[in-house]
């Protein structure tokens, strides 16, 4: 049987040994200070700490989305939206964000609102709705710069909602009508200068072929009697009086 002096050196073994060994996760590194000042980063599987010398601060590796808050902006043609975002990101350097911020996730947050507003806030509302890709970029690649002494890598963002005042969006409404209708338009006039192209070039090719338009005059006899009409009309070939024509040019001249 133990006595009480064994019994008590056997718990604070126990207890030792418990404050000693740590067991790390996959995805997780352990930051130990060894009396206060940095020693390693450790990780993962079993580690072994000395109590009271040293201390680890457990850090999670794995990719963290950050909900920003919707944030006021005001855009480069004076238009108020309430935009938000995603932002997704992950410690790369465990050392780095445990000694060079003191809260990773509430830094992130507030430095991406900050360039959120920023950001947006130098592009008009049109390019809001139409180069979110482009946006989105140009915020991760700023984001990124600034965290990278922090050890956080920012991977993607992602802006979810542009959520524009009903004034505008009727306004939007009307310009998109009359985008619609000024496109219906040029249509409708490339096509007209299309056929007047078309028209021309035939008569140039008729007036380069005399027996051409006698041709076409046969064709159009013969479509018209299938119709079945009473009346049948015969054009006049202009050939016949295309020289009383010239020689009235000729006296009108004189």
């Amino acid at each position: 049987m133990l006595t009480t002096p064994l019994l008590l050196i056997l718990i604070v073994l126990i207890v030792f040994l418990a404050a000693s060994l740590k067991v790390l996760r996959e995805y997780e590194r352990a930051v130990v200070f060894q009396l206060g000042r940095f020693w390693r980063v450790k990780g993962p599987g079993l580690i072994i700490l000395i109590p009271i010398v040293q201390q680890m601060v457990r850090v999670d590796l794995r990719t963290i989305v950050l909900d920003v808050p919707t944030q006021d902006v005001i855009s480069r043609d004076n238009v108020s939206v309430k935009v938000n975002a995603v932002v997704y990101f992950r410690v790369v350097d465990p050392q780095k964000a445990v000694i060079q911020v003191e809260n990773v996730m509430a830094a992130t947050n507030q430095f991406a609102q900050t360039t959120l507003r920023s950001v947006l806030g130098k592009h008009e509302l049109d390019e809001m709705l139409a180069e979110r890709d482009k946006l989105n970029k140009d915020i991760q690649d700023i984001l990124d710069a600034q965290t990278d002494a922090w050890g956080i890598k920012v991977s993607n963002v992602e802006i979810k909602h542009v959520d524009i005042p009903d004034t505008m969006i009727r306004a939007i409404a009307r310009q998109a009508e009359a985008e619609r209708e000024r496109r219906a338009k040029v249509i409708h006039a490339e096509g007209e200068l299309q056929a007047s192209q078309t028209l021309v070039n035939a008569a140039k090719t008729l007036e380069e072929a005399p027996m051409a338009i006698q041709l076409r005059y046969l064709q159009t006899l013969t479509e018209i009697a299938a119709e079945k009409n009473s009346t049948t009309i015969f054009p006049f070939p202009i050939e016949l009086i295309k020289p009383f024509m010239d020689l009235g040019k000729r006296t009108g001249e004189r």
